[in-house]
């Protein structure tokens, strides 16, 4: 039995570059960067370069990236700090996506237990904001839109183009949860006019426990974490150097990477939606069918006509080495149906008898058609149990 990981929207395994780029920071240059003496010092400079490096794959200056402990984190920051801040302008209308990740959600449901007033706008079926229903949820108090570039669940790419737009022109501060995409397509801070920006480390071959948020200057948001002045005062704590290292380098390798591997993950992904469709009995694919993520092709048995059970699917596969996900990591686990899916449309039923697969640039063909095979046996074991 072969081992075939299908689950590089979860994590990433961290590229031997990367590990080689920190073992030095760990073991040498191990100084506090906010010390002064020649240890303190070495460190900054490393830490000051490596912010740097990932303020310019996303467009912004090496003074708008702070560093957070990952992706969850920097979407707290950014909504709860815009929040506070703009109530003290008389503001307290947030608006976000029915989609958004837990992150985001939580945080919004947070601020709503705490005297803010949140909207959560619908997804069509492919899981696409209209910018037009944004627009609508406009409010005199209104202080933030955040909407992700693209789902991490179903991989469908977002119109922030139009929605950044739309929070320009009404002087609303716009955040989008970029986790899944800085890496892996474009994102430029100016050119989509984002004022407040999420990203994490270990979904691009970087280490755990590390991400950034970006804040456009002259944007006020106030802090999450308080008992120091690191991170120009945005965010307390002993900066962690050695991930910063290996989060630069990770962004770094993805940028050089990112063209060759959307080729790469384009043609797998038309193989595996191929043998999907051709060779299973009422399936969905889910996500728009043009406008997503390369690497994540999201598949659901309709439970209407074809009765699957979620759970065994993904402890079937993984019996048999294949590791794939029902939707979002941080859900792994739980009963309970997607919010996304069921946001899509989707029956609670046919929301948990899904599977999504995310490939990494270690997949191969031989590997997907692997796990498609992997599915039959599952998938026939299935029936034959219900027969019985």
């Amino acid at each position: 039995m072969r081992n075939v990981y299908l689950d590089h929207s979860a994590t990433t395994p961290v590229d031997d570059r990367v590990s080689t780029s920190m073992q030095a920071v760990f073991t040498e240059n191990f100084g506090n960067a906010s010390s002064i003496h020649l240890f303190g010092r070495e460190a900054k400079v490393l830490l000051e370069e490596s912010r740097e490096l990932i303020a310019k794959a996303i467009g912004a200056r090496y003074d708008e990236v702070y560093f957070t402990s990952g992706g969850t984190e920097a979407d707290n920051h950014a909504l709860k700090g815009i929040a506070f801040a703009s109530e003290k302008q008389k503001k307290n209308h947030i608006i976000i996506s029915a989609i958004e990740h837990h992150a985001v959600l939580h945080s919004a449901a947070w601020l709503r237990e705490h005297g803010f007033e949140v909207d959560i706008v619908p997804v069509d079926a492919d899981a696409l904001v209209d910018p037009s229903k944004i627009h609508a949820a406009i409010k005199t108090g209104t202080c933030l839109i955040s909407v992700m570039h693209a789902n991490n669940e179903v991989g469908t790419i977002e119109p922030i183009d139009e929605i950044a737009a739309i929070a320009r022109s009404s002087a609303i501060l716009f955040h989008s949860d970029t986790v899944q995409t800085v890496g892996k397509i474009p994102v430029d801070v100016n050119n989509t006019a984002i004022d407040v920006l999420s990203l994490s480390a270990h979904k691009m071959y970087g280490p755990k426990g590390i991400g950034a948020i970006y804040i456009r200057r002259g944007t006020k948001i106030d802090s999450l974490l308080q008992g120091g002045s690191q991170e120009n005062n945005r965010r307390a704590g002993t900066e962690n150097v050695p991930l910063a290292v290996g989060f630069a380098k990770a962004v770094e390798i993805a940028m050089e990477e990112r063209e060759g591997l959307a080729v790469h993950y384009a043609k797998l992904r038309e193989v595996m939606r191929s043998r999907l469709t051709d060779e299973f009995e009422a399936v969905i694919l889910n996500g728009h069918p043009q406008l997503s993520l390369s690497h994540i092709v999201s598949v659901s048995f309709d439970s209407q006509k074809n009765r699957v059970d979620g759970d065994a699917l993904i402890m079937g596969l993984d019996l048999r080495g294949v590791a794939v996900a029902s939707g979002s990591a941080c859900s792994s686990g739980s009963m309970q149906a997607s919010h996304v899916l069921t946001a899509m449309g989707r029956d609670r039923e046919t929301a948990k008898a899904t599977i999504r697969f995310s490939m990494g640039k270690s997949t191969t063909e031989e590997d997907i058609h692997y796990a498609i095979d992997a599915l039959h046996e599952v998938v026939g074991t299935m029936k034959h149990a219900v027969s019985s």
